[in-house]
């Protein structure tokens, strides 16, 4: 079977910028903190008045953006996304795997050692006109300061955490290492799920296909570049 692991270029044709690019999130932070600053656990717990504006900034961009002939074309596929704007639920993919977690949905706060429940995030019940206050209200945070097992977070992996099993690792691992081939569309390489499924391919001489305009060569000796955007290959195998 076929395992696609998809990033964000995928969704740039829905409208999300890329994380990296001129008008993406990991460039245009926010006002007083850069985004490998921004999307961290320490910034929660130390100044979740920004991390949970920025966050909500985000929600509100993904919240009306629908998918692209790309989604709808993995709505049935053996999928793991890097993304966190839950278009491939939307496009109706009901078994992929969102391995760095979905926006729109929420966690209880704990230990990353812990295990923890996950809920759709209440968002829209967020005053815009009251946001601080408004935001508190929703992740249940009091005084300005989250604290463990009872306020909130979304459930987003952020730098300065790690893979677990609420964000099913090991199923992902299982997918990767029971693929016949791996097709890789519009991702940098730059995460770390990449990096496992790249070793896990070359372990198992697993073939790869690689969609991006600009592709970076890669450490495989079995893999096929499509110089293309992602909808573009979709056009051409449909």
């Amino acid at each position: 079977m076929t395992l696609y692991i998809t990033g964000a270029g995928v969704s740039k044709e829905s409208g999300i910028p890329t994380f990296r690019g001129e008008e993406g999130y990991w460039t245009i932070g926010s006002k007083n903190y850069t985004p490998e600053s921004m999307a961290t656990r320490a910034m929660y717990t130390a100044h979740p008045d920004e991390f949970l504006s920025w966050y909500y900034k985000r929600f509100i961009a993904y919240r009306d953006v629908e998918p692209n002939s790309v989604h709808e074309f993995l709505a049935d596929k053996n999928l793991i996304t890097q993304n966190i704007d839950g278009l491939d639920a939307k496009a109706g993919n009901k078994h992929y795997i969102p391995i760095h977690g979905r926006v729109d949905m929420m966690a209880r706060f704990a230990p990353m050692e812990s295990s923890f429940a996950i809920y759709p995030a209440p968002w829209d019940a967020v005053d815009q006109s009251n946001l601080i206050p408004s935001l508190f209200d929703v992740f249940n945070i009091s005084d300005g300061v989250p604290v463990l097992h009872e306020s909130y977070k979304p459930f987003v992996l952020l730098f300065d955490e790690y893979y677990t099993e609420e964000f099913r690792f090991n199923e992902a691992i299982e997918r990767m290492r029971s693929a016949k081939r791996m097709v890789f569309m519009g991702t940098s390489f730059s995460v770390g799920i990449t990096a496992i499924a790249l070793e896990i391919a070359r372990d198992n001489r697993i073939p790869i296909e690689i969609v991006d305009p600009n592709p970076i060569q890669v450490m495989h000796a079995n893999a096929i570049y499509h110089r293309m955007k992602a909808c573009d290959y979709v056009k051409k195998i449909c």
